[in-house]
């Protein structure tokens, strides 16, 4: 278990092993990005990691559950699996590349998998939620839109793999839509075009995160539409980071009407 309760307390594990890794790992809470090992993807803030070794695991990658469940797929089961199942040769061959149903990237890790359906997710997008709400704003999980993202202006998810349409989010007023995969995209956009040099360029509160809208709907909006879009970034993303409990207080989003 990755949690002791006492009382109405929930402490975390701090020191555990792993059975992918041959040394105890420590619970870091260090405010840059990382890799990681088991599923591959980006993780921010806290992560299970052997100094060691350099090897770091998201929270969600170090407890896994042999089976889950997602809303989004009712009545369907995943099991966890440490690399896809069932492909005939090497991971990075595109004949035989897995992609995630959520947000549309590559499975190159931990993966739960669910075989009655052929369906795959990344173990921090099996958290994304399948109603959120913002605001008086509510956001539901889609993978059939009829509108363009705002950020890259698209219906379908940009590159993503033939026959995998990816998670949406969009509102019921129809005046928010972003793909999973697009929320993950401005941050890791922006860790890349930060100066390499600068010490704090990994520091997430650093982070200022260009965003496309579409002109149509970039009028009249007014304050309460832009802090929605704000607020609703910051969900997704530390979701996706792996670690949810990341304050973004200072996450600026810079909204640039093109």
């Amino acid at each position: 278990m990755s949690q002791d309760v006492i009382g109405a307390t929930i402490i975390k594990k701090t020191h555990i092993k792993h059975p992918e890794h041959e040394h105890e790992l420590e619970l870091k809470n260090y405010q840059k990005p990382y890799t990681c090992d088991g599923c591959k993807e980006q993780g921010y803030g806290s992560r299970y990691r052997c100094e060691l070794c350099d090897f770091d695991l998201h929270e969600e990658c170090m407890f896994t559950s042999p089976k889950t469940h997602h809303e989004f797929f009712k009545e369907s089961t995943f099991k966890f699996y440490n690399q896809p199942p069932g492909k005939c040769c090497r991971r990075n061959c595109d004949n035989c590349r897995s992609y995630c149903d959520a947000c549309g990237k590559a499975i190159n890790g931990f993966v739960y998998h669910c075989e009655a359906k052929g369906w795959d997710l990344h173990p921090c997008c099996r958290n994304l939620k399948n109603k959120i709400y913002i605001d008086g704003e509510k956001f539901r999980l889609s993978d059939k839109v009829s509108k363009k993202c705002i950020w890259c202006k698209k219906k379908k998810l940009p590159n993503s793999a033939k026959g995998i349409p990816g998670w949406s989010y969009v509102s019921k007023s129809e005046n928010y839509h972003f793909h999973v995969y697009c929320a993950m995209e401005m941050v890791l956009e922006s860790w890349n075009n930060m100066p390499k040099d600068d010490n704090k360029c990994l520091a997430l509160e650093n982070l200022e995160l260009p965003l496309q809208r579409n002109s149509s709907g970039s009028s009249g909006k007014g304050s309460k539409y832009l802090r929605i879009v704000k607020i609703f970034l910051r969900t997704i993303v530390t979701i996706l980071l792996g670690d949810p409990t990341i304050t973004l207080a200072c996450l600026l989003v810079e909204l640039v009407s093109k």
